[in-house]
């Protein structure tokens, strides 16, 4: 099981947020979560990258079989763990390339791996740059600086593509973003999808899932999962919206 999540409950200044939820997902699945705004979505996805302003209260995070919570935010990237913001910062003065580089070889050097050269990655990644639309131009500016909606996200699937996480988590990454933005996002992604690389994708909208099929779709509502099932359910909430699940 490539990550168990096992009655976890999570609160954040004593106000419960997640309630005894548990989700499986093996290599190669997609999931997608779907839920109302403070349902504990975006939670979920805070907890697995480690922000640490959450309270813990029960259950067990395992991701390659590793408690999650002995692992640092670096050593949960190291291990093949990626999360795509909704709304990614900029970075000023710390320049695409080598950040790309600095996070690649630290993934390397943490699995005993070689590490790469200067030269072999930034031929790399002009490579991919270019697979995705990148400007060579973009490649020299510092990370998400003067960045459109679009160019974020597409530096996120860039990162996806380098970097090849495990698993990727999508947390309303198609939160604000116009038809061609999100075209970016569902091919990167489906050109990612593979035996060993699976995807948890956060959403309120089915349209992100109409072009990304997942394998299974769960729904949260009062910080627990209350129904899963196939794409099926996400064409009832874009008809019928959250209330049967309240």
């Amino acid at each position: 099981m490539l990550l168990s999540i096992k009655n976890l409950s999570v609160s954040i200044e004593d106000k419960q947020i997640l309630n005894n939820l548990s989700l499986e997902i093996k290599e190669g699945e997609v999931h997608a979560i779907m839920g109302p705004n403070g349902s504990g979505k975006s939670t979920l996805s805070n907890v697995l990258a480690g922000k640490e302003e959450y309270n813990i209260t029960s259950g067990e995070i395992k991701f390659k079989d590793k408690n999650i919570f002995d692992l640092n935010i670096e050593e949960r990237a190291q291990e093949g763990l990626f999360l795509a913001f909704q709304y990614p910062v900029a970075i000023p003065g710390v320049n695409i390339t080598p950040f790309l580089q600095a996070a690649m070889n630290s993934k390397l050097k943490a699995n005993g791996e070689k590490e790469v050269d200067a030269l072999t990655f930034a031929k790399r990644l002009r490579e991919t740059a270019n697979q995705l639309g990148f400007s060579k131009d973009v490649l020299r500016r510092a990370v998400n600086e003067g960045f459109s909606g679009g160019e974020k996200k597409r530096f996120e699937v860039l990162q996806m593509s380098i970097l090849k996480p495990q698993l990727s988590i999508l947390d309303e990454t198609d939160s604000g973003l116009d038809i061609d933005a999100l075209k970016i996002v569902t091919k990167g992604v489906n050109n990612l999808r593979s035996k060993t690389s699976s995807f948890l994708i956060i959403t309120h909208y089915q349209r992100l899932l109409d072009q990304i099929a997942p394998d299974y779709v769960h729904v949260i509502a009062n910080g627990r999962i209350v129904k899963s099932g196939g794409k099926s359910i996400a064409e009832d909430i874009e008809l019928s919206g959250y209330k049967k699940f309240g």
